[in-house]
This record gives C-alpha cells, structure tokens and sequence, in this order.
C-alpha cells in the first residue's frame, strides 16, 4: 500500500470515492468546483493506493495557505475493513507535520440538529472520529449553525448604542483582546493558550481580513456615555454572508448588548441584499445561542470540530 498525494491522473477514480457522500462535506461536483478555484488542491488531497487502486482518501481545504487547514471529509471503497487505520494514517500526514506554533488543523463535520439520535448517522460518524483521534486530533468542540432567512423581520438597529466604522487596526487588535477574557468561546481559549493574547488578537484579525467581506464594514460601538462596548464584524465566506464576529468587553456585559450588537450586524447585511445570514457559535455559550434566537435566526445544523 502507498500513501501519498493525489495527482490529476487520479481525478476519475477520486471522484468515485468521493460520490460516497455519507457525513462528509466533500462530494465529486464540490471537489470539482473547488479544485478549479483553488479551495481544493491535489496536494492537499491525501490517498491510499493499493496496486493500481484507490482505496481511501482524506480531502482537506485551504484556499489560499501554504497548507491544508480544514479536513472536509475521509472516504474509503465500501468494501474496506480497514478504513480506521487508513484514515488514521492519511491524517497524520497533516497533523505530524504542523507547527506548533501555528493554528492546528481541524476536521469539521457538519450534522442535522438531533443527530446523535440517528443510528445511521452515528454508523458513519464514529469511525470517522476514531481515526481521528487516534491521529491526534484529541480535541472536540461542537458549535451550533444559525441562518437568518430574508423572509424574517429584519432586527431593528439599536437605540442605546452607537456604531462607528473604524480603519485602524490597532483599535480592534485592543477589543478582540479586551473581549477575550472571560469568552466562552471555546476556539478563543484554545488560541489564546497557543499563541498568547496578542497572537489570538492578531491571529483573529488576520483570519477576518481574509475573509471575502469588506473592511470597510467593519464598526465599534459605543454606549450614550461615549464608552466602548463591543464590535461587530459582518462578513462573507466563500457560500455567502456572515456574522464574522462579535463582542461586548467585559465591564459591560449583562446588559443584553450582544443583542444590540446582532441587530446591526444582521441589519447591515440585509441592507446589502443578503437573503441569508449564517452564523455558528459553541453548543455551551447558550447566552449567545439564546440571542440569535430571540433575533431571528434558527438552529439549522451542528458543526463538528476536532483538532
């Protein structure tokens, strides 16, 4: 058997693979699209060959880096028993190989709401997680999907704050680390613990500026009294708009300001044509789950994270 990197003359039976779809996110017409544009590379798409066969494979994104970031779905032919250890070991070709210093690598799965109640689905799914772990990948968060549709009342911006655009950088380098203390946001203190608080903030800041949104959109908001109270960062991903990132520092929370602070991001985005908003945060901040709520947005899946 030989592991290694796919190449071009590997695409039909790669796909092949792939038409497996099960709980991955990776199927043949995505791989396609996103190896033309650049989210998928061959050298990012790991494969176990046995003679002139493919019988496993390990499809990462990465658009734009210099490695892969993001592990989109493990395949394997029907007939393998085998497939935990091949999974294992085309993972580790990634996860061996990362800095410590830099953000690990993650697998992310994405669920209906319910799915630990579906026998099917946990059929496919623990495997999966087992390979994983074994390669490393120790570490499980789970997050909620939210999607605001355009057929929901747009919120209603907030009468208490003010929002202001701000180009310097250094002025959301000082919120994103004044917002981290006390998160529970459980990625910011996983960051936070790898790259120190003013690695996080520039990390944070260096993810949102490469992200298809504008800068410019970018606001702080301040209270009647003229004092910050948090930021809002709407977005977009490669599928459509975000709400990027929120905050509310620490001095001023209770109050229900991340509710303000939505509302304008999810106002902002609908003035510029969104017909649906999506947003994750972590299953344990229940505050934050509750707000999207009360605003509009609805539970339409889970996003499964090991790194």
């Amino acid at each position: 058997m030989l592991i290694r990197t796919s190449v071009e003359a590997d695409l039909d039976q790669l796909l092949t693979l792939l038409a497996d779809q099960s709980v991955n996110t990776a199927h043949p017409e995505r791989y396609t699209q996103f190896l033309t544009d650049g989210q998928y590379r061959h050298e990012f798409t790991w494969v176990a060959e046995s003679g002139d066969r493919l019988i496993a494979a390990a499809v990462w994104w990465g658009p734009g880096a210099s490695r892969p970031i993001a592990l989109d779905g493990l395949y394997a032919l029907p007939d393998r028993t085998d497939s935990v250890a091949l999974w294992t070991e085309l993972i580790r070709q990634v996860t061996s190989t990362a800095s410590a210093a830099e953000e690990p690598p993650s697998y992310h799965v994405f669920l209906p709401p319910g799915w630990r109640a579906d026998a099917e689905i946990q059929a496919a799914l623990e495997p999966r997680i087992a390979a994983a772990k074994a390669a490393g990948m120790k570490d499980e968060l789970e997050r909620l999907r939210f999607e605001w549709l355009s057929d929901t009342p747009v919120p209603e911006r907030s009468t208490r704050l003010t929002f202001r655009t701000e180009p310097d950088d250094q002025a959301f380098l000082d919120v994103f680390e004044r917002v981290a203390a006390g998160s529970l946001d459980g990625a910011t203190h996983d960051s936070i613990a790898r790259a120190g608080l003013a690695g996080y903030a520039q990390e944070t800041l260096d993810t949102y500026q490469g992200m298809p949104g504008e800068r410019s959109w970018w606001k702080l908001a301040y209270d009647s009294d003229g004092d910050l109270v948090g930021f809002a960062i709407p977005s977009r991903n490669n599928a459509g708009p975000v709400v990027g990132y929120l905050g509310v520092v620490p001095e001023h929370r209770g109050h229900g300001y991340a509710a303000d602070v939505l509302a304008e991001i999810t106002a902002d985005l609908a003035d510029l044509g969104a017909e649906r908003i999506a947003a994750d945060t972590d299953f344990g901040n229940v505050p934050m789950a509750n707000t999207f709520r009360r605003l509009g947005y609805s539970n339409f899946a889970v996003r499964l994270v090991l790194s």
